[in-house]
């Protein structure tokens, strides 16, 4: 016997209940796995600086967010000399992410390097300072009396060879002929100010830096003022030195070195770089675990807690990321 209207009903409103009920779990699969399997996974390198250098423990707690952040991501960190180094480490395929001054940035672009047109910008960080550092009782006061001394100019590859050459220049001075220069990092001219192998060093870094802050525990040293005539000589000289400003290094940056006063110096931005290549997906997840973990990280790297998410898109003299771009857009408030 066919089966009545009622039932034909039924039957009906069963099939359409369950086609309703497959379509909704169909939608929700859809909608959760594409959310998996979009999360960066695999392996990224990431260039920082010389062992003891703000860059190098910014790249270690950076690693231990991302590790939390983006579980299929797995992080290198690659030792370096600096910003000069890791440009062209990124450019050429030997990391994919780092960190440089935006003054070496434009100078790595102004002398066409090689990749230098594929370089992208990811954020901007926080300022360095540079810090010219003599004993406490030494007769160096400026820089011009840097002349004929030992002194620490960063290393070849370094952000701090730039603007170390670059004050002493602005300061009538020549690096080769004028002052005996020292070619090494921070990891190792604390020790030799201490040893009176060197007369004076410079570096620029965030601040404090750990390795000047312990060297000011172990005997009494001094900031050299800079900025001020200085600044306006290196602005004067035009190009990428116009990446440099007057600052003040805070009174309690290295309460045992300053007496309780600001020393006059000069600033950079940094930036954190990858290039065009790089997949946006990645790029956007890793700019926002770097925006987000600000105060992770700056509870140990103080100066990452200056990075401030209305001025982090400001990249210039780079072209922003596309995947950074996105994240910016999204983090509006």
């Amino acid at each position: 016997m066919p089966p009545s209207a009622p039932a034909r009903a039924d039957r009906r409103r069963a099939l359409l209940g369950a086609a309703a009920l497959l379509a909704v779990l169909g939608l929700l699969v859809w909608w959760l796995l594409p959310a998996r399997d979009s999360a960066p996974h695999g392996r990224v390198a990431f260039s920082t600086g010389v062992p003891s250098g703000v860059y190098q423990r910014y790249g270690d707690l950076l690693k231990e967010a991302l590790a939390q952040d983006l579980p299929g991501l797995t992080v290198t960190l690659r030792d370096s000399e600096g910003s000069q180094e890791n440009l062209a480490r990124v450019s050429e395929g030997g990391a994919d992410f780092t960190i440089a001054t935006a003054d070496a940035v434009a100078t790595y672009m102004l002398n066409s390097r090689p990749g230098a047109q594929r370089l992208r910008g990811c954020a901007r960080l926080y300022d360095d300072y540079v810090q010219l550092v003599v004993p406490a009782g030494s007769r160096i006061r400026s820089v011009e009396d840097l002349r004929g001394r030992r002194v620490g100019v960063g290393q070849p590859g370094s952000g701090v060879r730039l603007v170390a050459d670059r004050i002493l220049t602005a300061a009538g001075l020549d690096l080769e002929k004028d002052v005996m220069p020292v070619s090494a990092g921070i990891d190792t001219v604390p020790d030799q100010l201490k040893e009176k192998k060197l007369d004076a060093f410079f570096w620029s870094g965030g601040l404090p830096t750990n390795a000047v802050q312990k060297l000011s525990e172990r005997m009494d040293i001094r900031l050299v003022p800079l900025g001020g005539e200085l600044v306006r000589r290196l602005h004067a000289s035009g190009g990428t030195s116009l990446y440099y400003r007057s600052a003040a290094v805070p009174a309690d940056a290295y309460p045992r070195a300053q007496q309780g006063q600001p020393v006059a110096t000069i600033a950079v931005a940094n930036l954190l770089v990858t290039t065009e290549r790089t997949d946006p997906g990645l790029t956007e997840a890793f700019t926002r675990t770097v925006i987000d973990s600000r105060d992770r990280i700056g509870r140990e790297v103080h100066s990452a807690q200056l990075v401030d998410l209305r001025t982090a898109i400001y990249t210039d003299p780079l072209p922003l990321h596309e995947g950074s771009r996105r994240y910016f857009r999204s983090a509006k408030p």
